[in-house]
C-alpha cells in the first residue's frame, strides 16, 4: 500500500505559510507568485489555519470583503486537517473526498514537512495504474 512519504518524495517540501495578521490581498499576491492554491497560516509557530483558493472565494469575493484590509485570521479555515507520511494514498484520497478538501499539510517529525493536494493524490495514482498496466502487458507479450 502506498503511503503519503512516497509523494512527498518527488515534491519540494517547501511549504508556504503566512502569519494570521497578513492581509488577504498580500497573501494572495505570494499565492499567485508561488503558483499554489492554499497556504498555511500561522501564530508565531503555531498552525492556526490554512487559507486557499476557495476561502478566498467564499469568505472574501462572495461576502465583499475588502482584499487589502481584511486578515487572513478571519477569513481563514480553522481547525487544519493534517496527514502524516505513513498515512496511506487511500486514506487521504477518501478523506479528502469525505471532507471535500483540496490541500492537507503533512506533519511529521515534530513539524510540517509537506504539503499534499488532491492533484498530487491522483496524479500518483495514475503513475502507478500506468506502471501496473505496462506490467501486465510485458508480462503477456512475454510468453
Amino acid at each position: 500500500m502506498s503511503r503519503i512519504a512516497e509523494i512527498l518524495e518527488g515534491k519540494s517540501r517547501d511549504v508556504i505559510s503566512v502569519d494570521h495578521e497578513a492581509t488577504v490581498y498580500a497573501n494572495v499576491k505570494a499565492m499567485v507568485d508561488a503558483n499554489v492554491g492554499a497556504v498555511l497560516v500561522t501564530d508565531g509557530d503555531a498552525v492556526t489555519g490554512i487559507f486557499t483558493e476557495r476561502d478566498f472565494l467564499r469568505r472574501v469575493a462572495a461576502e465583499e470583503r475588502p482584499p487589502r484590509e481584511t486578515r487572513v485570521r478571519d477569513v481563514m479555515t480553522s481547525p487544519v486537517i493534517v496527514v502524516n507520511p505513513e498515512t496511506s494514498v487511500e486514506e487521504v484520497m477518501a478523506l479528502m473526498s469525505d471532507r471535500r478538501i483540496r490541500h492537507a499539510p503533512v506533519m511529521g517529525d515534530g513539524g510540517v514537512v509537506g504539503m499534499i493536494s488532491i492533484g498530487d493524490l491522483v496524479n500518483f495514482q495514475s503513475r502507478q495504474q500506468t506502471f501496473q498496466l505496462q506490467y501486465l502487458q510485458d508480462y503477456i507479450t512475454a510468453r
